[in-house]
């Protein structure tokens, strides 16, 4: 299974950016899919994720201004950014939790990983 992201750039404070990440390979299911944030080497830290049925959890930080959404039929998560903030700046990282066959074990797996650029 691999998990492809897109979407990061540079952007002035007060903009937009959307990120997208495609999953491809064996999937049977993808139970939650989301989205995490590194910086300056410090661990992932949880910005968003959605469940297969359509819940959401966000960073406090982020809510009222990220909004996270997936196609199934695509297998592809998305995370649309508003009102960007520099604090919003680091390497956006894609995560999947997924089954690769029926009966099988879930299995997470990463994205390489897009970063974000939020000038003041």
């Amino acid at each position: 299974v691999q998990l492809q992201a897109s979407g990061g750039g540079l952007v002035q404070a007060g903009g937009s950016l959307r990120l997208s990440c495609a999953a491809s390979g064996t999937i049977f299911s993808i139970n939650r899919m989301g989205w995490y944030r590194q910086t300056s080497g410090t661990q992932r830290d949880l910005v968003a994720v959605i469940t297969s049925d359509g819940s959401t959890t966000y960073a406090d930080s982020v809510k009222s201004r990220f909004t996270i959404s997936r196609d199934n039929t695509r297998n592809t998560v998305y995370l649309q950014m508003n009102s960007l903030k520099p604090d919003d700046t680091g390497v956006y990282y894609c995560q999947g939790l997924i089954i690769t066959a029926q009966g099988a074990a879930l299995r997470q797996s990463w994205g390489q990983g897009t970063l974000v650029t939020v000038s003041s």
